[in-house]
């Protein structure tokens, strides 16, 4: 690969993301609700028509069809396109020039971390496929990690878990409500397996600082009596503080 031109190997870790951008597409439809993410085949929600193959290939497929459904021409949901487009920026930016397995298990965060945020988003839960699933590749492939020690990340993803699960029950025992789901708790082990206690560190200063922001703005728009109580999936915070330690380190910006 190195002897490759460096615009023909960035050209092809795009296209591969557009493809597990597409396959991400499936998952975060099917995967909530309990479908197959094999059979059957890519087709229409509203009419069941099959999808020609020629209109499922990422991004061009989408513009092909101006965003409707070729048989029904019910409209087809913008998220389609975004999840590509953004699986493939996410995993250009996450390229290291290094086709070893320690660049998969950046493309496999990445890839799992989107799907968690959608699926989040559209549906309130993190399924365990993702978040333990997750959490035991994690693991499995500490051994390659080019940042942190096999036994760091074992101790970042028993400690992300047990902080959080603690918080979760103290918080609950004093308000009476739910402050964190089990998926989210999950999650935060699954985050220390691949970054290490300065993603758990990231992932919560950032995702509170946003999410508190956005959840304001949110109870303001709806106009909530009580816009501390408004409620908002915590999962896609999570993955955007994440993102931004896998990306940018800041953790050691403050020398944690």
């Amino acid at each position: 690969m190195t002897l490759l031109p460096p615009f023909f190997i960035s050209t092809i870790v795009i296209l591969f993301g557009l493809v597990i951008g597409s396959f991400l597409n499936v998952l975060i439809y099917r995967l909530p609700l309990d479908l197959s993410i094999v059979k059957p085949g890519s087709h229409c929600p509203a009419c069941s028509n099959p999808v020609r193959w020629y209109y499922n290939i990422p991004l061009l497929g989408y513009l092909m069809l101006r965003g409707k459904c070729a048989e029904c021409g019910v409209k087809i949901h913008w998220r389609y396109p975004l999840v590509e487009f953004l699986t493939a920026i996410l995993f250009y930016f996450g390229f290291k020039h290094s086709l070893d397995i320690a660049q998969f298990r950046i493309w496999f965060f990445i890839a799992s971390g989107i799907a968690i945020a959608f699926i989040d988003l559209d549906h309130r839960i993190i399924p365990d496929e993702l978040s333990l699933g997750g959490w035991a590749i994690g693991l499995l492939t500490a051994y390659w990690d080019y940042r942190n020690g096999f036994g760091h990340l074992i101790l970042a993803s028993l400690g992300g878990f047990g902080f959080f699960f603690a918080f979760a029950m103290i918080y609950e025992k004093i308000t009476g409500r739910v402050g964190l789901g089990g998926g989210d708790i999950k999650f935060m082990g699954m985050i220390g397996a691949f970054l290490g206690f300065g993603g758990i560190w990231s992932s919560l200063v950032i995702s509170s600082i946003v999410g508190a922001v956005v959840g304001v703005a949110i109870g303001k728009i709806q106009k909530n009596e009580n816009i501390l109580k408004t409620s908002i999936p915590y999962g896609p915070f999570l993955v955007l503080g994440a993102f931004v330690e896998l990306f940018f380190e800041v953790s050691k910006w403050m020398n944690i």
